[in-house]
């Protein structure tokens, strides 16, 4: 009688901490260029301005920087000072970004997993050890990572709407078909490879952990790494 009551339950932040966790390790580069980084942003840009959010004035700020803070990509969808407030984009959104990408890189994990992990926890930014000067930490900042490089990311993708788990699912999900894109390329149609073993898989859902067991201590935050989960199917704007 009351079966059908769990099918729509939402994840809890442990749950999507996970995911999140999983999304990153698996995403990784054979190598990252200025090249690579432009066409990624231009794809990120492209999603959001072709979604419903944007339709409805939603504005977004696009940066793609290096691990050690060089700028490779940057850009805004919308009107600062617009008239009519389409856009809704701001001095405040470059800040919030910038504190976002901060966390990546003293971390090594995407913002949307310290989000998330932090609200599982119940613990504070400076008790993760994070800088002070962090406006607020949400969804929106990616690490990129290479597969012969896993002592740390070589970049970060961001951007920022003002919705965590938006602007986080519209950066991974790029990040994720970007990386399709070029196996398909390097494997003359063969999307298989060691990061990404079947693209056509979804991502299996992941069961729940113990605080200790997905959030490390800040000591050991840019160390711990997942094992590597299938993908999901190749959007249709990279399959041309």
């Amino acid at each position: 009688m009351f079966s059908g009551l769990h099918e729509n339950v939402m994840p809890n932040d442990g749950e999507l901490a996970n995911q999140a966790l999983h999304e990153e390790s698996n995403y990784k580069f054979p190598s990252f260029s200025a090249s690579d980084a432009v066409t990624l942003g231009l794809s990120i840009r492209k999603r959001f301005r072709a979604s419903s959010r944007h339709s409805k004035g939603k504005g977004l700020v696009i940066s793609i920087q290096t691990i050690a803070g060089h700028t490779l990509f940057s850009c805004t969808v919308g009107d600062l000072g617009h008239s009519s407030g389409i856009g809704d984009v701001s001095l405040d959104s470059w800040t919030c970004l910038e504190g976002m990408i901060s966390a990546v890189r003293r971390t090594g994990h995407s913002s949307y997993y310290v989000e998330k992990g932090m609200s599982a926890m119940g613990k504070t930014p400076k008790q993760l050890g994070l800088p002070g000067d962090i406006p607020r930490i949400q969804g929106g900042a990616f690490p990129i990572w290479l597969e012969n490089a896993p002592c740390c990311p070589i970049a970060v993708a961001g951007c920022y709407s003002g919705s965590s788990q938006d602007d986080h699912n519209l950066v991974s999900t790029t990040v994720r078909d970007y990386l399709n894109k070029i196996l398909r390329n390097s494997a003359g149609g063969d999307t298989t490879g060691p990061s990404m073993s079947n693209p056509s898989m979804p991502i299996p859902n992941v069961p729940p952990r113990t605080e200790s067991d997905w959030l490390p201590e800040p000591s050991e935050f840019t160390s711990r790494r997942a094992e590597t989960y299938d993908r999901h199917e190749v959007e249709t704007e990279f399959s041309h």
